[in-house]
């Protein structure tokens, strides 16, 4: 071998060794990155898009709402004007049970109800990828002596009295909420319905054994639906009262006491700026696995008809079954035939 081919050869082995060692350094320094556990993974740039849009801060409070029936979970978002326009409806890829509320145990049934979730109800080492705690039992649950815990919004399409979704949409559901909470949210509302609180459904549900729980149920949807706040929810004599304010010292009733005199806040009716009707009645609907069909179940070209429809006038909501809204300011005797409070649920 030439001196000039035994130079070559040692400066081949030698850069050789250095890309290696560079390689090395190289992994070892990605290895070194922390990984983003699921539930601190920010919002997708889509996500942000649609947020900046729809005039949402991602930080604003969220109200959310479930629908077995349909299967689908929405997530309602405050703009500066503090009523919730839509942000996105997302499938529910799974639930155990039947239409009803869960009553004890180990029935499977997924909860029905008025429920509220604070940040330690937030689950981010779920073994159902990331999940939140919907609060059941609530103060009525328990007057009612039923039982159960951890009925949760999660992942992994899997329900044994849960809502179950892919692990992709509870990730960003759960983004939402945690973005809500640090943003200054202390509670967030989930109303969970056994079917949208139509007309048209509640009569096909009139002879249902629940249907007289259902028409309390619906008069917070029709709150929601014609101001497009959530209303405000007390508990005594073993009923929800919905849509109230709260007694002068700012405490909720004992669940199994009597109802003390409320008065019901005057509020007005949502009625979007003309410049924003479009984007207080577009519906934008994730896509993903519905595992619960029914037979009458509108087919999916009727789906996205409805999702681009607007948001059903006042007068529509006031023509459901459960009666219009009470009036704006009313007192209320502790009654129980008394139903501008509710109904012996």
């Amino acid at each position: 071998m030439s001196q000039f081919t035994g130079k070559l050869f040692v400066i081949h082995k030698f850069c050789a060794f250095a890309l290696a060692m560079i390689s090395t350094l190289l992994l070892a320094a990605c290895s070194g990155v922390p990984e983003i556990s699921p539930a601190e993974q920010p919002l997708v740039k889509e996500t942000r898009m649609l947020l900046g849009h729809k005039g949402m801060d991602p930080a604003a409070p969220i109200f959310v709402r479930i629908f077995k029936e349909e299967s689908e979970l929405e997530v309602w978002k405050a703009r500066d004007d503090g009523r919730f326009y839509h942000f996105k409806t997302y499938p529910i890829c799974n639930w155990s049970g039947k239409l009803g509320p869960k009553i004890r145990q180990g029935d499977k049934q997924a909860p029905e109800g008025f429920y509220s979730v604070t940040s330690n109800q937030m689950n981010p080492n779920s073994k159902f990828h990331v999940a939140f705690n919907l609060g059941y039992p609530n103060a009525y649950d328990r007057a009612k002596g039923r039982t159960g815990d951890f009925l949760m919004v999660h992942g992994k399409c899997k329900s044994a009295g849960c809502y179950a979704m892919t692990d992709a949409l509870v990730e960003e559901i759960y983004a939402l909420a945690r973005e809500a909470f640090r943003g200054g949210q202390q509670v967030i509302q989930v109303h969970a319905f056994p079917f949208r609180m139509t007309r048209a459904n509640m009569l096909r549900h009139r002879k249902n054994r629940w249907a007289k729980f259902w028409k309390v149920l619906k008069r917070g949807y029709d709150h929601f639906e014609i101001h497009r706040l959530p209303p405000t929810v007390a508990v005594c004599e073993k009923r929800y009262v919905v849509n109230v304010n709260l007694p002068a010292n700012g405490r909720m009733p004992q669940a199994d006491a009597p109802c003390p005199r409320f008065d019901r806040p005057m509020i007005e009716p949502f009625v979007p700026k003309p410049s924003e009707e479009q984007i207080a009645s577009e519906r934008i609907i994730a896509p993903g696995p519905k595992t619960r069909r029914f037979a009458h179940q509108s087919t999916p070209d009727t789906v996205q008809q409805i999702a681009a429809s607007p948001a059903p006038s006042n007068a529509s909501v006031l023509s459901g079954l459960g009666g219009p809204p009470q009036p704006a300011i009313r007192p209320i005797e502790s009654s129980p035939t008394d139903t501008a409070y509710g109904f012996n649920n």
